[in-house]
């Protein structure tokens, strides 16, 4: 075989762009599986943001023995109200024994619409939290439920993430 000025045969070009074109192919197949990923990530570090946005809210709620205000509110099973013989006074706010002090949000303010957030909060008195047992405490928990995004679309099913902390009455 000699070298030839004249440059590449025919055969040499084709067989050089049938590499190139299996490599771009391999490419153009991960690409949307690595987009799928970014997004999922994406949606679940904003699910994550949201409950500690809220877990955040009811930490500085007031609930003070004396004077005796209760504006974080219990709600094992539904959304937290404050407790009977109770009230929540916060400024120009102001709930009466009965009143959600979190309400649940089926759809988070814009723009985080896809996203539902719902607070449960169960007092350590009557039910034990984490094995602490004591009326100066309440565990709280917090849901962010999403529907993720898949490589065929939108997913069939929601995900969902759960924070929960304990609160301590000041």
């Amino acid at each position: 075989m000699t070298l030839d000025a004249r440059g590449l045969t025919l055969a040499e070009v084709v067989a050089a762009a049938m590499i190139v074109g299996i490599g771009l192919a391999g490419l153009m197949i991960v690409v949307p599986i690595g987009s799928f990923g970014l997004a999922e990530g994406n949606q679940l570090t904003t699910a994550t943001f949201l409950a500690e946005e809220r877990l955040e809210h009811v930490r500085n709620a007031l609930w003070t023995s004396s004077p005796d205000n209760d504006c974080v509110g219990i709600g094992p099973m539904a959304a937290p109200t404050v407790p009977a013989t109770k009230n929540c006074t916060n400024g120009a706010l102001t709930l009466a024994a009965g009143d959600v002090t979190f309400g649940d949000e089926p759809s988070v303010a814009a723009p985080y619409t896809s996203y539902a957030r719902t607070v449960r909060i169960q007092d350590c008195a009557s039910t034990p939290c984490t094995g602490i047992a004591t009326a100066g405490m309440r565990q709280v928990t917090v849901t962010i439920s999403y529907r993720p995004l898949t490589a065929a679309g939108v997913a069939a099913s929601d995900k969902s993430v759960t924070l929960t902390m304990l609160v301590a009455q000041r």
